[in-house]
Protein backbone atom coordinates (compact mmCIF):
# COMPACT_ATOMS: atom_id res chain seq x y z
CA UNK A 1 0.00 0.00 0.00
CA UNK A 2 0.97 3.07 -0.74
CA UNK A 3 2.39 5.78 1.97
CA UNK A 4 -0.16 8.06 3.20
CA UNK A 5 1.13 11.31 3.60
CA UNK A 6 -1.21 14.04 5.60
CA UNK A 7 -0.06 18.05 5.15
CA UNK A 8 -2.38 21.19 6.43
CA UNK A 9 -3.39 22.75 2.97
CA UNK A 10 -4.97 25.92 4.63
CA UNK A 11 -3.71 27.02 7.67
CA UNK A 12 -6.21 29.70 8.80
CA UNK A 13 -7.53 28.56 11.92
CA UNK A 14 -11.54 27.80 11.55
CA UNK A 15 -13.25 27.98 14.74
CA UNK A 16 -15.70 25.23 12.89
CA UNK A 17 -14.38 24.53 9.70
CA UNK A 18 -17.44 22.02 7.73
CA UNK A 19 -18.44 20.79 4.67
CA UNK A 20 -15.72 20.16 2.36
CA UNK A 21 -16.65 20.04 -1.29
CA UNK A 22 -14.76 19.83 -4.50
CA UNK A 23 -15.33 22.11 -7.16
CA UNK A 24 -13.38 20.58 -10.30
CA UNK A 25 -14.45 23.64 -12.37
CA UNK A 26 -11.97 26.36 -10.28
CA UNK A 27 -9.52 23.20 -9.15
CA UNK A 28 -10.74 24.10 -5.51
CA UNK A 29 -11.95 22.94 -2.48
CA UNK A 30 -15.18 24.70 -0.70
CA UNK A 31 -15.77 24.38 2.72
CA UNK A 32 -17.38 26.80 5.63
CA UNK A 33 -16.12 28.26 8.93
CA UNK A 34 -19.74 27.60 10.94
CA UNK A 35 -19.50 30.30 13.68
CA UNK A 36 -16.57 31.70 11.93
CA UNK A 37 -19.87 32.61 9.59
CA UNK A 38 -17.57 32.44 6.55
CA UNK A 39 -17.57 30.49 3.30
CA UNK A 40 -14.20 29.55 2.04
CA UNK A 41 -12.37 28.86 -1.48
CA UNK A 42 -9.02 27.02 -1.19
CA UNK A 43 -7.27 27.07 -4.80
CA UNK A 44 -5.34 23.86 -5.04
CA UNK A 45 -3.16 25.97 -7.98
CA UNK A 46 -2.45 29.02 -5.96
CA UNK A 47 -3.17 27.34 -2.60
CA UNK A 48 -4.53 30.39 -1.43
CA UNK A 49 -7.89 30.54 0.52
CA UNK A 50 -10.88 33.44 -0.57
CA UNK A 51 -13.39 33.82 2.44
CA UNK A 52 -16.35 35.33 1.98
CA UNK A 53 -18.20 36.72 5.04
CA UNK A 54 -22.26 35.71 5.70
CA UNK A 55 -24.51 37.55 8.66
CA UNK A 56 -25.28 34.22 10.30
CA UNK A 57 -23.48 30.74 11.34
CA UNK A 58 -23.12 28.93 7.83
CA UNK A 59 -22.77 24.84 8.08
CA UNK A 60 -22.79 23.56 4.26
CA UNK A 61 -22.28 24.73 0.93
CA UNK A 62 -22.85 23.02 -2.19
CA UNK A 63 -22.73 23.24 -6.30
CA UNK A 64 -25.32 24.45 -8.09
CA UNK A 65 -25.92 22.85 -11.26
CA UNK A 66 -26.98 26.76 -12.73
CA UNK A 67 -23.66 27.85 -11.45
CA UNK A 68 -21.98 29.43 -8.40
CA UNK A 69 -23.40 27.69 -4.68
CA UNK A 70 -25.78 26.92 -2.85
CA UNK A 71 -25.30 26.84 1.11
CA UNK A 72 -27.14 25.95 4.53
CA UNK A 73 -26.98 29.67 6.57
CA UNK A 74 -28.76 30.03 10.46
CA UNK A 75 -31.96 27.82 9.36
CA UNK A 76 -32.31 29.02 5.86
CA UNK A 77 -31.68 27.26 2.61
CA UNK A 78 -29.69 30.32 0.34
CA UNK A 79 -27.87 30.90 -2.73
CA UNK A 80 -24.55 32.10 -2.67
CA UNK A 81 -23.25 33.84 -6.29
CA UNK A 82 -19.07 34.05 -5.54
CA UNK A 83 -17.76 36.60 -7.64
CA UNK A 84 -21.11 39.03 -6.60
CA UNK A 85 -20.28 37.92 -2.54
CA UNK A 86 -24.58 37.92 -2.99
CA UNK A 87 -26.61 35.81 -0.65
CA UNK A 88 -30.27 35.08 -0.92
CA UNK A 89 -32.69 33.06 0.83
CA UNK A 90 -34.07 30.33 -1.25
CA UNK A 91 -36.34 28.69 1.87
CA UNK A 92 -36.88 29.11 5.47
CA UNK A 93 -37.12 25.95 8.29
CA UNK A 94 -37.65 25.80 11.92
CA UNK A 95 -38.77 29.46 12.40
CA UNK A 96 -40.57 28.10 15.91
CA UNK A 97 -37.53 27.66 16.92
CA UNK A 98 -35.23 31.05 17.17
CA UNK A 99 -31.94 29.05 19.08
CA UNK A 100 -31.92 26.56 16.37
CA UNK A 101 -29.15 26.61 13.26
CA UNK A 102 -28.67 24.00 10.31
CA UNK A 103 -25.93 21.56 10.33
CA UNK A 104 -24.17 19.46 7.27
CA UNK A 105 -25.98 19.10 4.16
CA UNK A 106 -25.21 17.22 0.81
CA UNK A 107 -27.28 16.93 -1.99
CA UNK A 108 -28.28 13.66 -3.34
CA UNK A 109 -27.67 11.82 -6.95
CA UNK A 110 -30.80 13.10 -7.75
CA UNK A 111 -29.79 16.97 -7.01
CA UNK A 112 -32.06 17.77 -3.76
CA UNK A 113 -30.06 19.40 -1.52
CA UNK A 114 -30.35 17.36 2.23
CA UNK A 115 -29.60 19.16 5.29
CA UNK A 116 -30.66 18.74 8.66
CA UNK A 117 -30.78 21.22 12.05
CA UNK A 118 -30.00 21.97 15.28
CA UNK A 119 -30.34 23.68 18.63
CA UNK A 120 -27.43 26.01 18.86
CA UNK A 121 -24.63 24.64 20.90
CA UNK A 122 -23.77 25.81 24.68
CA UNK A 123 -20.15 24.43 24.33
CA UNK A 124 -18.57 21.85 21.41
CA UNK A 125 -21.76 18.87 21.46
CA UNK A 126 -23.36 20.30 24.56
CA UNK A 127 -26.58 21.69 23.93
CA UNK A 128 -30.82 21.66 24.40
CA UNK A 129 -31.29 18.25 23.09
CA UNK A 130 -33.83 16.50 19.84
CA UNK A 131 -34.48 20.01 18.80
CA UNK A 132 -33.40 18.99 15.15
CA UNK A 133 -35.00 18.28 11.85
CA UNK A 134 -34.07 16.48 8.85
CA UNK A 135 -35.20 18.25 5.84
CA UNK A 136 -34.53 18.68 1.81
CA UNK A 137 -34.82 21.25 -0.81
CA UNK A 138 -36.20 20.14 -4.21
CA UNK A 139 -35.14 21.95 -7.28
CA UNK A 140 -38.50 23.91 -7.27
CA UNK A 141 -37.34 24.77 -3.91
CA UNK A 142 -39.78 23.91 -1.65
CA UNK A 143 -38.90 21.79 1.36
CA UNK A 144 -39.64 18.34 2.24
CA UNK A 145 -39.50 17.44 6.45
CA UNK A 146 -38.31 13.75 6.91
CA UNK A 147 -38.06 13.34 10.51
CA UNK A 148 -37.30 15.63 14.35
CA UNK A 149 -35.76 14.83 17.56
CA UNK A 150 -32.90 14.92 16.04
CA UNK A 151 -29.77 16.15 18.31
CA UNK A 152 -26.96 17.41 16.18
CA UNK A 153 -27.43 16.84 12.40
CA UNK A 154 -24.70 15.52 10.66
CA UNK A 155 -22.57 13.68 8.30
CA UNK A 156 -24.80 12.01 4.73
CA UNK A 157 -24.18 10.47 2.03
CA UNK A 158 -25.91 7.97 -0.34
CA UNK A 159 -24.88 4.35 -1.51
CA UNK A 160 -23.22 3.61 -4.97
CA UNK A 161 -26.16 2.17 -6.34
CA UNK A 162 -28.45 5.15 -4.83
CA UNK A 163 -30.49 2.31 -2.25
CA UNK A 164 -29.06 3.51 1.02
CA UNK A 165 -28.92 6.91 2.42
CA UNK A 166 -26.32 6.86 5.27
CA UNK A 167 -26.70 9.47 7.84
CA UNK A 168 -25.11 10.36 11.10
CA UNK A 169 -26.81 12.04 14.72
CA UNK A 170 -23.59 12.54 16.42
CA UNK A 171 -25.01 12.37 19.93
CA UNK A 172 -26.61 8.74 19.03
CA UNK A 173 -22.14 7.54 18.23
CA UNK A 174 -24.05 5.80 15.55
CA UNK A 175 -23.97 5.78 11.65
CA UNK A 176 -27.21 5.11 10.17
CA UNK A 177 -28.19 3.63 7.01
CA UNK A 178 -32.17 3.90 5.56
CA UNK A 179 -33.60 2.55 2.05
CA UNK A 180 -33.96 5.00 -0.38
CA UNK A 181 -35.64 5.93 -2.96
CA UNK A 182 -34.20 8.16 -5.54
CA UNK A 183 -37.30 8.55 -7.79
CA UNK A 184 -39.01 9.99 -5.10
CA UNK A 185 -35.97 11.39 -2.55
CA UNK A 186 -38.15 9.30 0.24
CA UNK A 187 -36.24 7.61 3.18
CA UNK A 188 -37.04 4.96 5.35
CA UNK A 189 -36.50 1.39 7.71
CA UNK A 190 -34.01 3.21 9.80
CA UNK A 191 -30.75 0.95 11.00
CA UNK A 192 -27.57 1.15 12.95
CA UNK A 193 -24.78 -0.02 10.65
CA UNK A 194 -22.14 0.84 12.80
CA UNK A 195 -21.31 2.20 16.23
CA UNK A 196 -18.26 4.22 17.30
CA UNK A 197 -16.24 2.91 19.78
CA UNK A 198 -15.27 5.23 22.52
CA UNK A 199 -11.43 6.43 21.54
CA UNK A 200 -12.99 7.17 18.09
CA UNK A 201 -15.31 10.24 20.22
CA UNK A 202 -18.17 11.81 18.27
CA UNK A 203 -19.28 10.88 14.58
CA UNK A 204 -19.14 13.97 11.74
CA UNK A 205 -19.34 14.15 8.55
CA UNK A 206 -18.79 11.63 6.23
CA UNK A 207 -18.09 10.36 2.57
CA UNK A 208 -18.22 7.36 0.69
CA UNK A 209 -15.46 6.21 -2.06
CA UNK A 210 -15.49 4.16 -5.59
CA UNK A 211 -15.47 0.89 -3.80
CA UNK A 212 -18.77 2.04 -1.32
CA UNK A 213 -17.12 2.00 1.93
CA UNK A 214 -18.10 4.96 4.00
CA UNK A 215 -15.41 7.74 5.47
CA UNK A 216 -16.15 9.42 8.82
CA UNK A 217 -14.49 12.04 10.68
CA UNK A 218 -14.70 11.70 13.99
CA UNK A 219 -14.69 15.02 16.29
CA UNK A 220 -12.52 14.87 19.56
CA UNK A 221 -11.11 11.66 17.88
CA UNK A 222 -8.59 13.14 15.94
CA UNK A 223 -9.26 11.31 12.80
CA UNK A 224 -11.04 9.89 10.14
CA UNK A 225 -12.30 5.66 9.58
CA UNK A 226 -13.38 3.84 6.70
CA UNK A 227 -16.27 1.65 7.43
CA UNK A 228 -17.60 -1.04 5.54
CA UNK A 229 -21.84 -0.56 5.39
CA UNK A 230 -22.06 -4.27 3.93
CA UNK A 231 -20.60 -6.14 7.22
CA UNK A 232 -20.75 -2.79 9.61
CA UNK A 233 -17.02 -3.52 9.96
CA UNK A 234 -13.91 -0.67 10.27
CA UNK A 235 -11.36 -1.17 7.96
CA UNK A 236 -9.13 1.54 8.12
CA UNK A 237 -8.16 3.99 10.55
CA UNK A 238 -5.89 7.42 9.38
CA UNK A 239 -4.89 9.69 12.53
CA UNK A 240 -4.67 13.70 12.08
CA UNK A 241 -2.17 15.83 14.20
CA UNK A 242 -6.04 17.57 15.28
CA UNK A 243 -8.33 15.95 17.67
CA UNK A 244 -11.55 18.02 16.17
CA UNK A 245 -11.95 16.32 12.89
CA UNK A 246 -14.96 17.80 11.72
CA UNK A 247 -15.47 16.71 7.89
CA UNK A 248 -14.07 14.90 4.70
CA UNK A 249 -14.47 14.79 1.26
CA UNK A 250 -12.62 13.48 -1.87
CA UNK A 251 -10.56 15.99 -4.68
CA UNK A 252 -8.01 16.79 -6.42
CA UNK A 253 -7.94 15.49 -10.06
CA UNK A 254 -9.01 11.85 -10.41
CA UNK A 255 -10.80 12.26 -6.70
CA UNK A 256 -7.67 10.42 -4.76
CA UNK A 257 -7.02 13.16 -2.53
CA UNK A 258 -8.84 13.42 0.87
CA UNK A 259 -9.45 16.62 2.49
CA UNK A 260 -10.36 16.85 6.02
CA UNK A 261 -11.83 20.25 8.00
CA UNK A 262 -11.22 20.44 11.76
CA UNK A 263 -12.39 22.82 14.09
CA UNK A 264 -10.27 25.21 16.88
CA UNK A 265 -13.43 26.23 19.03
CA UNK A 266 -13.98 25.10 22.68
CA UNK A 267 -10.00 25.10 22.95
CA UNK A 268 -7.77 26.59 25.39
CA UNK A 269 -4.61 28.34 24.98
CA UNK A 270 -2.28 25.76 26.06
CA UNK A 271 -4.29 22.85 23.99
CA UNK A 272 -3.56 25.54 20.95
CA UNK A 273 -0.32 25.11 21.59
CA UNK A 274 0.09 21.72 21.48
CA UNK A 275 -1.96 22.03 18.12
CA UNK A 276 -1.45 24.73 16.13
CA UNK A 277 -3.23 23.48 12.87
CA UNK A 278 -6.32 23.22 14.30
CA UNK A 279 -9.14 24.49 12.64
CA UNK A 280 -6.86 24.25 9.73
CA UNK A 281 -7.75 22.18 6.22
CA UNK A 282 -5.78 18.81 5.87
CA UNK A 283 -4.81 17.39 2.03
CA UNK A 284 -4.24 13.06 2.67
CA UNK A 285 -2.67 11.73 0.41
CA UNK A 286 -1.65 7.52 -0.49
CA UNK A 287 -5.07 5.83 0.75
CA UNK A 288 -5.26 3.87 -2.45
CA UNK A 289 -8.39 4.73 -2.93
CA UNK A 290 -10.51 7.50 -5.12
CA UNK A 291 -13.86 9.59 -4.05
CA UNK A 292 -16.91 10.37 -6.34
CA UNK A 293 -17.84 13.92 -7.60
CA UNK A 294 -19.94 15.92 -5.42
CA UNK A 295 -23.84 15.69 -6.93
CA UNK A 296 -24.82 19.46 -8.11
CA UNK A 297 -27.86 20.81 -6.60
CA UNK A 298 -31.08 20.68 -9.55
CA UNK A 299 -32.52 23.71 -8.33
Amino acid sequence: MASIKIECVAKENCKIGESPVWDAKENSLLYVDITGRKVCKWSSLTQQVQAIPVDAPVSSVALRKSGDYVITLGTRFAALKWKDQLVTTIAHVDKDKPNNRFNDGKVDPAGRYFAGTMAEEIRPAVLERHQGSLYTLLADHSVVKHFDRVDISNGLDWSLDHKTFFYIDSLSYSVDAFDYDLQTGKIGNRRSMYKLEKEESIPDGMCIDTEGKLWVACYDGGRVIRLDPETGKRLQTVKLPVDKTTSCCFGGKDYSEMYVTSASEGMDKDWLSRQPQAGGVFKITGLGVKGIPPYPFAG
